[in-house]
């Protein structure tokens, strides 16, 4: 596996890509936009053949690939799935992609003697019982793709109670600790970041939320952030049919970058310097000119933060 870098993202220039969805396969490949990466879903493309396959080797042709994970549950005390795996790398090796990355999250348990996925990112806790699991499982992926490993940070919904009298890490900590132990590079996705600190603040947890942000990211090292996440969030009723209990937001992909989030990212581009950026967009996806926008915003905003010249 390669040696940790000073930064793993850090570049001259603004790398801005966009999720590269289906409903814009077409439009994509014939106009071909001008773009630093696009990022694809890995499990989207385990088929050993096919017309998705045929695509993605179109586009990569002409675009750096990131290949991102919802599947690995790399907090998962189960293990990472040996199948699941065994694809993950086999379209690495074929695509050979600037970057490869999975989230600090579960979704592979032991339930009534079977093993099941709950197709979903479910929260880990911030224990040192699981940060040990999450090293594991994260190093045995990288042993296996032979190149350094992303770990995402995710929007949560509830907050574990931990089991030992130790008290848990803060997330900050926790993901600094992965970092280290395993040599691996953090996705820090800036939207999720944000979206816990509303939520927390309907209990009193947090105050200013966009302030929490800040200190967010200033508690992580720069050296050990190699990419970023933005996109849109919601707000729903807490429990639906119910406003008397208030709202929830939530991570659903479905809408531009709020401003609160682009001054979020305006701090993170200041701290950890001009690495890559994601627009990701994953529900009510709109034209591509819309998140070619988006793009052009991040790549400016960029720019500016870090003193570059246009």
């Amino acid at each position: 596996m390669p040696d940790r870098l000073s930064n793993p993202g850090a570049a001259a220039t603004p790398v801005v890509g966009i999720g590269w969805r289906h409903p814009h396969y077409d439009a994509l490949l014939e106009r071909r936009p001008a773009l630093g990466f696009l990022e694809v879903h890995s499990e989207n493309f385990f088929a050993e053949g096919g017309a998705a396959l045929a695509v993605l080797e179109q586009a990569r042709a002409h675009y750096s690939l990131s290949l991102h994970g919802v599947g690995l549950s790399l907090g998962a005390v189960a293990g990472v799935d040996p199948w699941h795996l065994d694809q993950l790398d086999r379209l690495v090796q074929r695509m050979e992609p600037v970057r490869v990355s999975d989230h600090a999250s579960f979704a592979r348990g032991r339930f009534n003697g079977a093993t099941v996925h709950a197709a979903d990112l479910l929260p880990i806790p911030f224990s040192h019982e699981a940060l040990d699991v999450l090293c594991a499982n994260v190093q045995r992926v990288q042993d296996r793709l032979q190149r350094r490993f992303m770990v995402e940070n995710i929007s949560s919904y509830l907050r574990w109670k931990t089991l030992s009298d130790a008290p848990p890490l803060s997330e900050p900590d926790f993901l600094s600790a992965l970092a280290r132990r395993t040599g691996c590079a953090l996705l820090v996705d800036v939207n999720n970041i944000y979206v816990n600190a509303l939520n927390a603040q309907r209990h009193g947890a947090v105050g200013d939320p966009v302030q929490h942000c800040l200190s967010w990211l200033d508690a992580m090292a720069p050296a050990d952030v190699g990419e970023i996440h933005l996109a849109g969030h919601c707000r729903v009723s807490a429990v639906p049919g119910d406003a008397s209990l208030g709202e929830i937001v939530i991570d659903d992909h479905g809408s531009r970058v709020c401003e609160e989030v682009w001054r979020i990212y305006q701090h993170a581009v200041q701290r950890f310097g001009l690495i890559p950026t994601l627009i990701e967009w994953d529900t009510d996806i709109p034209a591509l000119d819309v998140l070619l926008d988006e793009a052009a915003r991040a790549s400016a905003m960029s720019q500016a933060a870090s003193g570059v010249s246009p």
